[in-house]
């Protein structure tokens, strides 16, 4: 098991009502967690829609999750 801290911003913080959680996966890519929190948490947005960091850098979702990563799910912010 990896023990992972994920950061939620904008839409999804609102919508898993934190901004960051601590949790235990045995998933591999930043992708496979996605969809798993997407239909855990009834997140509406597709990973296309999406960036994903991992411990700031941005990545690619196919790049592999380890034990103490921080991984945040950046959707898309407007404003003006």
């Amino acid at each position: 098991m990896k023990k992972i801290t994920i950061q939620y911003y904008a839409i999804l913080r609102e919508k898993r009502g934190v901004s960051e959680e601590c949790i235990e996966t045995e998933l591999d890519t930043a992708c496979a967690l996605y969809e798993e929190l997407k239909q855990k948490h009834n997140f509406l947005l597709s990973i296309e829609s999406l960036k994903v960091s991992i411990n700031e850098e941005f990545v690619d979702w196919k790049t592999v999750i380890h034990s103490g990563d921080i991984i945040v799910f950046i959707p898309p912010v407007a404003g003006g």
